[in-house]
């Protein structure tokens, strides 16, 4: 049974951000991948994805973007060749096609089963991120089976969808950008729109998180929020990643064509009921983004950085008359329904009693109580930004140190 200091789970930004980490305090671990390196970003992206993080945020510990294109965004397959290169920087030991089938407390070790045999360790850290399964309503089990339903880990691009419309639920970063492609393809869409968090792309002549990073609003940490599991299950960012550095909001999408409705309440046959929210919850993003800009001008006036000129808030309503009640897919045509609804974690591989009763890893900034367990990459784990590429690796820094010390107290031990 080989044997190492830290067992790492997951080759991703994290798992490899937590190599490096250990690699320069000179500590031995392996890094196990079920798939290839970056395995999550080869099977759970559409063709045309780039990230949301301008270039000069993809940073991790000891590696940045070095490119021309700072304020650009990086695709897909760049993303997974600046990964690549990351790795080969520090000789990270990532063992890829190894699939963990169980991890069990073995005495003051965890004994980690693969697909590849056995590893133990005194220390793991589960780096597997947060994106895993598709969260998809209980209310889709009511579709007709003549729906073609989806989830975005299985969307590429337009022309694989059935002929017809398209229904894509969820207005966040993933829903507004698969609905603007497809409507984009000559398709009638329909953007289903529940709780989201929208966000100019650029505000006085800079990205906008460039501004959310002046401000520390990325960096905020647990102990500064009021509710830390709220704030964890915050929906994403609703923006996009473009050449053009456009704006991607429901007021744009509605101006294309895309016909907006509230949540889906429920389902029977072709027969969709909703919500009739659209107004408030549209109006609740509303009022947070100005917040945001309204914060984002006193920071201008007080620091007194560069900046553009002040720019007019124009509120997502009033849009248009007033938003059904109910939605016949049949009489709309729409064939196709996507669940851009979010995602949720599982670990049935997890034999050690570390998990709550929704099924997520309990942690305090990455730490579990189950000593020598640790877990990174997740949403808000320290800080706001800890699931961007350019926070995890402060969360790595923090765990490589306390793996450090554990081992300094079982010598001493």
């Amino acid at each position: 049974m080989p044997r190492t200091n830290t067992v790492i789970i997951g080759a991703g930004q994290a798992g490899l951000a937590m190599s490096r980490c250990l690699s320069d305090l000179g500590l031995e671990h392996v890094v196990l991948e079920r798939g290839s390196l970056a395995q999550r970003w080869r099977s759970h992206s559409w063709d045309s994805l780039r990230l949301l993080t301008p270039n000069w945020m993809t940073r991790l510990p000891g590696f940045q973007y070095a490119g021309p294109d700072r304020d650009g965004f990086m695709s897909v397959p760049e993303l997974i060749g600046f990964l690549e290169q990351y790795a080969a920087s520090s000789a990270a030991p990532v063992l890829t096609g190894t699939a963990v089938r169980r991890l069990e407390r073995s005495g003051r070790d965890f004994r980690v089963v693969t697909n590849r045999g056995v590893w133990s360790a005194p220390s793991v850290v589960v780096a597997t991120g947060y994106c895993d399964l598709p969260v998809v309503p209980a209310a889709s089990r009511g579709l007709a089976p003549s729906v073609h339903q989806l989830v975005p880990s299985n969307y590429r691009h337009p022309e694989q969808l059935s002929p017809g419309g398209v229904l894509v639920v969820g207005a966040s970063s993933t829903g507004v950008q698969i609905a603007d492609e497809i409507q984009r393809s000559g398709r009638r869409v329909t953007l289903a729109v529940g709780r989201h968090t929208r966000l100019p792309r650029r505000y006085r002549g800079r990205d906008i998180l460039w501004w959310l990073d002046a401000l520390g609003v990325l960096t905020q940490g647990i102990e500064s929020v009021h509710d830390v599991e709220r704030s964890r299950h915050q929906p994403s960012l609703q923006l996009v990643g473009r050449p053009d550095h456009s704006t991607l909001d429901l007021a744009t999408l509605r101006h294309r064509g895309v016909q907006l409705v509230g949540r889906v309440r429920g389902i029977t046959g072709h027969r969709l009921s909703l919500g009739d929210d659209l107004v408030a919850t549209t109006a609740a993003a509303d009022i947070k983004m100005a917040d945001i800009l309204m914060r984002i001008d006193r920071f201008i006036a007080t620091t007194g950085v560069a900046a553009g000129p002040a720019e007019p808030f124009n509120p997502t309503w009033p849009l248009a008359d007033r938003a059904p009640e109910s939605l016949d897919l049949r009489r709309e045509r729409i064939h196709t329904v996507i669940w851009a609804t979010g995602y949720r974690r599982a670990y049935p591989w997890l034999r050690v009693p570390v998990l709550d009763a929704h099924g997520d890893i309990t942690h305090k900034g990455g730490v579990t109580p189950e000593a020598g367990l640790f877990v990174l990459g997740q949403n808000f784990q320290r800080r706001r930004n800890s699931s961007f590429i350019d926070g995890v690796g402060d969360d790595a820094w923090v765990i490589a140190r306390e793996i450090a010390r554990s081992m300094v107290r079982v010598r001493v031990a």
